[in-house]
């Protein structure tokens, strides 16, 4: 059986790698019994890295800290616009489909990398019974309903060329039931990103990042911020920053700038570490920025996946966003969707700080959704082969 998995950016990493390490453990069951296990079968497994972040900071270090294997394929793509890019993605990845021939084509999240992959998968024709891969959508579902964001537009795309949509939380299988996918496609999982962070939480807590910025016994605030909207327009990126002024006088705001952020901050002139108390460093690593993390006393962000992770520590967050296509992390209690205005910044932060939650992982999100995906992956294939068997033509004698 061969899957084939597509990575391109930080956050497929997180929610690609206990996948593999799933397929890593049920190959090793195989082969402890000897392959004797009534209808298993090993997997071959190929990962694809699409090269949509490329560079260490925002790639090699996350394969490291998440003990990812290297990419069996590297297609090395990097940067353009969102048009280039996802077309430069299709053109690369189609021979490799071609070429290796898979059964399941892994797509996760909801990056250029995973609608090109899916796309191109959606149209391959294969010769003989299989017309093409079957293509397995991680992390389907989510909806913020704003079609500005190319997230949104990501998601819905892949998931209506999918064939297997695994769902994080409700909401996921409430919208594919309000836009009709059939829900013998759906398969709610839990959440992959959440089994990364409880297998590394432990691990994490080795990092050095602490004593590197003299944080370790300082109560600090953490911050992210990358999405277009916020920091591409300068008005915006502005109004983010004025809202964590009356924050940054009494906690030091820790601020990992992603690439995206860093040449904003200079194009418009903006020195939020030297008027604040804004600790302006490089991208981090998974390890370190789990460690900052966990440690915070408040995470300002507006990203999808530090909502979730947050949630599940216990965290109190405030997102810099209109909308949360993870309804879960609000109605858990964690997160407060401010908006970028900065008076309703000031108040969620009031808000949120000092707060303390307890953990509260929302259901299945308990380091097994990674193991939920390749038993069903199994069994869906398992059961094609069957009925491609039954339904091909007899030969003669």
């Amino acid at each position: 059986m061969r899957i084939l998995t597509v990575v391109g950016a930080r956050p497929n990493f997180m929610k690609a790698a206990p996948i593999i390490a799933a397929i890593g453990a049920h190959n090793k069951r195989i082969a402890l019994r000897s392959g004797l296990v009534s209808g298993a079968v090993p997997i071959r497994h190929m990962l694809v890295h699409t090269g949509q972040h490329y560079d260490d900071r925002m790639s090699g270090s996350f394969f490291r800290d998440l003990e990812l294997p290297e990419p069996d394929v590297y297609l090395g793509v990097a940067a353009g616009s969102h048009a280039a890019q996802t077309a430069e993605i299709m053109r690369k990845f189609e021979p490799v489909v071609l070429d290796e021939r898979p059964e399941v084509v892994i797509v996760v999240g909801d990056v250029n990398s995973t609608l090109a992959c899916a796309l191109v998968v959606s149209k391959i024709a294969y010769d003989g019974p299989r017309s093409r891969p079957l293509i397995a959508h991680v992390e389907a579902g989510l909806r913020s309903f704003d079609r500005s964001m190319p997230e949104e537009v990501n998601r819905v795309m892949t998931d209506h060329v999918s064939d297997l949509l695994f769902v994080t939380e409700q909401s996921g299988i409430d919208n594919l039931r309000r836009e009709g996918i059939s829900p013998a496609a759906v398969h709610f999982v839990g959440n992959t990103m959440i089994d990364s962070l409880l297998a590394f939480t432990d691990k994490a807590d080795t990092s050095t990042i602490l004593e590197d910025l003299e944080l370790r016994t300082r109560p600090y605030a953490l911050m992210t911020l990358h999405r277009p909207g916020n920091v591409d327009d300068r008005d915006t990126f502005m109004h983010i920053l004025a809202g964590i002024e009356e924050l940054a006088q009494d906690y030091p705001v820790v601020f990992p700038v992603h690439p995206r952020t860093r040449r904003r901050l200079e194009e418009f002139g903006l020195r939020p570490d030297s008027k604040m108390n804004v600790v302006l460093t490089d991208p981090v690593g998974y390890l370190d920025f789990l460690c900052l993390m966990k440690r915070a006393a408040l995470v300002i962000t507006d990203s999808g996946g530090v909502q979730e992770e947050t949630t599940c520590l216990g965290i109190p967050c405030v997102t810099v966003r209109k909308n949360t296509e993870r309804p879960i992390t609000v109605s858990s209690g964690t997160n407060v969707v401010a908006g970028t205005d900065t008076q309703r910044i000031r108040d969620a932060i009031q808000q949120q700080i000092g707060q303390r939650f307890r953990g509260r992982a929302p259901e299945k999100w308990d380091g097994r959704a990674a193991e939920r995906i390749v038993e069903t992956l199994i069994r869906v294939t398992n059961h094609a082969a069957a009925v491609a068997v039954d339904l091909a033509p007899e030969r003669c004698a």
